[in-house]
């Protein structure tokens, strides 16, 4: 196989320049795989996660929590661009929350027998030795871990959670949970002056049985505490007893989407949502934000910023997940449930302004927020973030901010937990890649793209099975930086949403219409197919496999369609029953006739599959994508390669079918890398404009169990 290195631009132009913004803003630089911290010989299959995060105070080591492997994980960022393994520390039971005073870490861990006997301790750990040096016994199980301002004093979340499968999950189930403070002497816990605050008799729901789930300090050493199943709020004094309590209250919410049902559609309303706040932070001595996940009965998919006497000072309503929709993030499986879910929110200031972190567990982007009038918040950013970010941890004296993502799905051959890091500069957002216009509703899944005839900058893509209530396909202004999709249409046959698709692959009609490949899944009753539409998105013919190929059909089936000379060419993904290993299809129908033909690809060999996800024609070429189905550090191959149009001959496919010769023109796996981020599996769809430009787009999945993540770049043919 030849590389032509020469063919190609340079791959830097893949985050094409954005306008200039007035301020500075945060893109990511780094990403660091929670198996780079087990050491030689560990078994890397075991599944390991960054929860809770906290950073040194010189801001040059993270620390995060990995309860799968009962651990706090160390990484080095003196280099943020490339974080370093530091390794683990065993805590011998279910590390929580991790604070640090000066080389000393404080951790909170879970050592319970069973939900009825919760019980806990707070490890003390020194950083240098990297050795547990005390631990103090809190009572009861622990969750959130805060630390003062001035260092004197920490206070432990005391949840005493209750068991989900007794009784549907319901409260109360004793024992009740409190808060524990214990003083900081000479950087050593007081353990002997531990003073538990009881928060029983103050919450509407459950009285008997408070559940704290986050705490913040503040300047004057107040705590804010939430009591999330119980849907209330708690501010306990310096002095240690409770100042101030009050319902966390509901919402009612127009305008979401409320059902897991394969298409995104924000027509529905909840009323009188509990919202059960997560995370809590001060902002200034009056004010402070919730995160309000939702655990027991509530959740209202947003934030809200609340004065210190309870009064709601701003409520987000649906805006998360209407942000979430228009950046290509919002999670249709979990809509049933609670939307995008705002788990983790903290405060920092940066150069004097104050922002907010909103971190979109199911999403997986983290949200920034300007709090200069806190009745008045305006979003700045929408952070790519790993899969379910937990932990969030601002480093303003470095310019920099940390995300750990506790999602790992290495059992399944996908992405593994990982930490992100970011930088504040005076830069253009590298992020998102895509966004929708007003009056699209929502979108994701690009699995196929295509240049439209009447414009350089326009282009067309089609949504995979994510969405398969709603086949769509989607008008982009890739002018625009981020492109817009500022059209989508959904695919009908017989006047309603086409059912039975699997979108892979798109090309124009030249016309206006489309010429649409789906990929078939005989498990699923979904027929391997080429369709055709008019501009309306309704399909006005399709043919299916002739005998010769359903014969030997396989799963993995069409990845891409190109209209050349009046007929159409397909890829097949991965060989079929006929197929020699290494070798897979490219096929030719002429719709005229409804006549098949084809030739074999010769594959590269790789880890996991290699396959063909999408096809193009160009000046006398036929360009593909070609990549295995790895992620992260195992990706080795996600490649464009071409094959000449002249040497395509292909025969009827009842006899032996020619085996083309390629070459590979680029490589895809440094653009990729481009973003900071971990490698993405699926680079899907391609489109070359008539000047040379080739546009790239990878498949977000739907946001299930993926990050959501949709990245879309160009660079030039020569």
């Amino acid at each position: 196989m030849m590389l032509l290195r020469s063919t190609l631009t340079s791959a830097l132009s893949l985050t094409v320049a954005l306008p200039a913004v007035a301020d500075p803003a945060f893109n990511r630089i780094a990403s660091f795989a929670t198996t780079e911290n087990m050491g030689a010989g560990e078994d890397r299959n075991r599944e390991t996660s960054a929860e809770i995060m906290a950073v040194t105070e010189d801001g040059n080591r993270l620390i995060y929590s990995d309860s799968p492997l009962g651990a706090i994980g160390l990484i080095d960022i003196t280099d943020p661009k490339a974080p370093k393994p530091l390794g683990n520390i065993a805590m011998d039971g279910e590390p929580t929350t991790t604070v640090v005073k000066g080389d000393a870490a404080f951790v909170g861990v879970n050592t319970s027998a069973s939900f009825t006997e919760p019980s806990g301790v707070l490890r003390s750990v020194d950083l240098a030795s990297k050795t547990v040096t005390a631990s103090c016994d809190l009572g009861g199980q622990p969750d959130s871990v805060a630390i003062s301002p001035a260092g004197d004093m920490i206070a432990v979340a005391i949840e005493n959670e209750r068991d989900e499968d007794v009784n549907d999950g319901a409260l109360p189930q004793m024992p009740a949970g409190f808060v524990v403070r214990l003083p900081l002497k000479d950087g050593a816990v007081d353990c002997e002056g531990r003073q538990i605050v009881e928060l029983t008799g103050l919450a509407d729901v459950a009285p008997d049985d408070p559940e704290p789930e986050f705490l913040s300090f503040n300047d004057a050493g107040e705590l804010a505490v939430t009591l999330q199943e119980n849907n209330h709020i708690v501010v306990i004094g310096a002095d240690g007893a409770v100042a101030a309590h009050f319902s966390a209250g509901s919402v009612d919410l127009d305008d979401i989407d409320t059902e897991d049902d394969g298409k995104i559609d924000p027509s529905a309303s909840l009323n009188a949502v509990p919202r059960e706040p997560d995370a809590i932070a001060w902002i200034d001595a009056d004010h402070f934000v919730t995160a309000n996940e939702g655990d027991w009965k509530g959740g209202s998919r947003g934030f809200t910023i609340w004065n210190r006497d309870g009064r709601v000072t701003y409520d987000s309503g649906n805006l998360l997940d209407h942000e979430l929709m228009r950046i290509g993030h919002y999670p249709d499986a979990r809509s049933d449930n609670k939307g995008g879910e705002p788990e983790a929110v903290i405060f920092a200031r940066y150069d004097d302004r104050p922002l907010i972190f909103v971190a979109s567990e199911r999403g997986s982007v983290v949200f920034v927020f300007d709090v200069s009038d806190p009745a008045n918040p305006q979003l700045l950013q929408a952070l790519p973030s790993g899969i379910g970010p937990e932990g969030l941890v601002a480093i303003p004296s470095r310019s920099l901010f940390a995300t750990a993502n506790e999602t790992d799905l290495g059992e399944d051959g996908a992405a593994r937990a990982h930490v992100m890091l970011y930088e504040l500069g005076d830069v253009t957002p590298g992020y998102p890649t895509i966004t929708a216009a007003d009056g699209v509703t929502g979108w994701g899944a690009l699995s196929g793209l295509t240049t439209d005839p009447a414009s350089a900058t326009t282009l067309h893509a089609v949504s995979d099975s994510a969405y398969d209530a709603a086949p769509a396909i989607y008008t982009i202004d890739a002018s625009s930086k981020p492109a817009r999709i500022t059209a989508k249409t959904v695919v009908t046959r017989d006047g309603a949403p086409a059912a039975k698709l699997d979108l892979e692959g798109i090309a124009s009609d030249g016309e206006g219409g489309f010429w649409l490949a789906s990929e078939g899944n005989t498990e699923k009753d979904v027929p391997h197919a080429v369709l055709h539409t008019d501009a309306s998105g309704a399909i006005t013919q399709e043919f299916a496999l002739p005998d010769a190929l359903a014969a030997q059909e396989k799963r993995f089936g069409f990845e891409g369609i190109a209209l050349i000379d009046g007929k159409l060419w397909l890829a097949v993904q991965r060989e079929w029953g006929d197929d020699p290993v290494g070798q897979a299809k490219l096929l030719r129908l002429d719709p005229a006739t409804g006549e098949w033909a084809g030739a074999r690809y010769p594959l590269d060999s790789g880890e996991g599959w290699v396959g063909l996800s999408e096809l193009a024609a160009h000046e006398g070429y036929l360009y593909l994508i070609e990549r295995d189905n790895l992620i992260g550090d195992a990706a080795k191959l996600k490649a464009v390669t071409r094959v000449p149009l002249a040497d395509l001959s292909p025969v009827p496919l009842d006899g032996e079918l020619p085996v083309v010769e390629k070459e590979t023109v680029r490589d895809l796996i440094p653009d990729l890398k481009a973003w900071g981020g971990y490698t993405q599996d699926k680079v899907e769809g391609m489109a070359i404009a008539d000047d040379g430009t080739v546009w790239m787009v990878t498949d977000n999945d739907g946001v299930d169990d993926a990050s959501g993540e949709t990245l879309f770049w160009s660079f030039r043919l020569d």
